[in-house]
């Protein structure tokens, strides 16, 4: 009533203005917070807007190389004012119009009045929209790559490292026959592997809209040429390649094809299961202390509970990686729905799926490739829990020791079923550790093998080819597809909120 909603009590002189203060209103998370400058950039309001007048700059260009009344003088004004775009009047214009794309068209007009007829000649609203919406893909896609590359990378030289390092290996999240911490990293790399040949097909899948008309038939530019078919084939081509492409989507209605949202969503959408897994796996391992996420020295597990070492870098990484997997039914409803040549309730759910998978790809690559840099391995920890579970593990060795020393293989098998049942309650019922060797060494039928013991249970002895295999994949399949980004490899992660 008296005026002042909106406004806060002058403080050294300064009014604030509520509205105006961004902690006074919603902010996505996924850029405050979590992505990185490069992936906020790429679909942020200034580069979808140049992006737009670049466009106009193409086709302006390419009208006047194939004849039509457009000028050198034309072009230049409307390339010298490429960038300065002014955010208000278009916003102005916007709230008149209700139209984004004309808003910007007189807003680039107002700047550029030689040039103000020929802007926009000939094409429609999806020209700009949806080629601008396949150039932040195809941008989007050369930012996620090298970082994948990277986290590859840091994994591959980790495997690498504990390709001989015996482990317990886990089915149904019970102890079972040891593998190797390197191998087992070869089962997150070999997924990885299988993303980055999925997002390069998908970044090389991508072509451009290109100039189609209100309903993809090119008619306007037809006219436009006076029935000149191979010139409107010309305007195409030379747009497209302008704007970075190889080939342009030889038919589309008013829209390209929302199938190519599928594509690029599902396969950002898998390597978040990817990453999920990775890192439910590095969760799993640090609750049993033998593997850890980087800790920094001040970092804080628990306000309650000093001693915490919470592996909180992987739980963001899960976090985050569910709302990647959730997005896809975004391109899926979407394309369902699209009615004959187009039908504008895309465009709303886009703006906010394809960006979001985008930022949430780049925030888990960025987060996992700081964990794979930092993992550490506690050797000492491992090596408990295998002497641990090794006993059991170990009497088919034994069995076979004792047949190679004149024993029978049934008799054999009776004697250690019944000193396995009693090593199994003496750890499930009493608390005690398994001690099953130890009634091994204590019955005289074990004699022959006794001095033979520690070779038998040797814990290199059950891990079958895994450094040979460990060392084939890496060599073979991993090292390769890190080729083309060996100049981006060596980039590192600091995070920051």
């Amino acid at each position: 009533e008296d005026g002042s909603w909106g406004r806060v009590p002058e403080r050294s002189g300064v009014i604030m203005d509520i509205f105006g203060d961004e902690f006074n209103k919603y902010r996505s998370p996924l850029v405050s917070r979590y992505a990185s400058k490069e992936m906020a950039y790429n679909f942020s309001d200034r580069k979808k807007f140049t992006t737009w007048r670049k466009l106009w700059i193409y086709l302006a260009k390419a009208e006047k190389a194939l004849g039509l009344p457009v000028t050198e003088a034309q072009v230049a004004e409307m390339e010298s004012h490429a960038e300065d775009i002014d955010f208000a009047m278009a916003a102005e214009e916007e709230s008149k119009l209700r139209h984004d794309v004309m808003a910007h068209v007189h807003t680039f007009a107002h700047c550029c009045p030689t040039a103000a007829p020929i802007i926009h000649l000939g094409a429609t609203s999806c020209y700009v929209g949806d080629n601008t919406d396949l150039i932040m893909l195809r941008d989007g896609f050369d930012i996620l790559l090298p970082k994948l590359a990277r986290v590859i990378d840091r994994l591959s030289n980790f495997a690498e490292k504990y390709a001989g390092l015996p482990t317990l290996g886990f089915t149904h999240y019970q102890p079972a026959q040891l593998t190797t911490v390197g191998k087992r990293a070869c089962l997150w790399l070999q997924d990885l592997a299988m993303d980055m040949r999925n997002l390069q097909r998908a970044r090389e899948d991508l072509r451009f809209r290109g100039v189609k008309g209100t309903t993809g038939t090119q008619a306007s530019f037809l006219q436009l040429f006076q029935g000149d078919h191979d010139k409107v084939e010309d305007l195409d081509r030379m747009v497209t390649e302008m704007a970075g492409f190889k080939k342009a989507y030889m038919v589309t209605g008013q829209t390209y094809s929302r199938k190519v949202d599928i594509d690029c969503l599902s396969h950002l959408a898998s390597m978040g299961a990817t990453i999920h897994k990775i890192c439910t796996d590095i969760r799993l391992l640090a609750n049993l202390k033998e593997i850890e996420e980087p800790f920094e020295k001040e970092q804080i597990g628990s306000s309650a509970m000093p001693y915490k070492r919470n592996p909180m870098r992987c739980e963001r990484c899960c976090s985050l990686a569910r709302h990647l997997i959730a997005l896809l039914a975004d391109p899926l409803q979407t394309a369902s729905v699209q009615w004959l040549e187009r039908t504008l309730d895309d465009s709303a759910n886009r703006r906010i799926s394809l960006p979001e998978s985008f930022l949430t790809a780049d925030i888990i690559l960025s987060t996992l490739q700081n964990i794979t840099e930092g993992l550490v391995v506690y050797p000492k920890v491992i090596e408990r829990h295998i002497l641990h579970e090794l006993p059991f593990m170990a009497t088919e060795n034994i069995i076979m020791a004792m047949v190679k020393a004149g024993g029978n293989r049934q008799d054999c098998h009776e004697k250690i079923r019944v000193l396995s049942q009693q090593a199994a309650t003496v750890v499930k019922h009493e608390g005690g550790d398994n001690d099953l060797l130890a009634r091994v060494q204590a019955d005289p039928y074990f004699a022959p093998i006794l001095g033979h013991l520690d070779n038998i249970l040797d814990p290199k002895t059950f891990i079958g080819r895994a450094p040979q295999q460990v060392a084939r994949f890496l060599s073979e399949e991993v090292r390769p597809l890190l080729e083309p980004y060996k100049a981006e490899i060596d980039v590192k992660i600091e995070l920051e909120l």
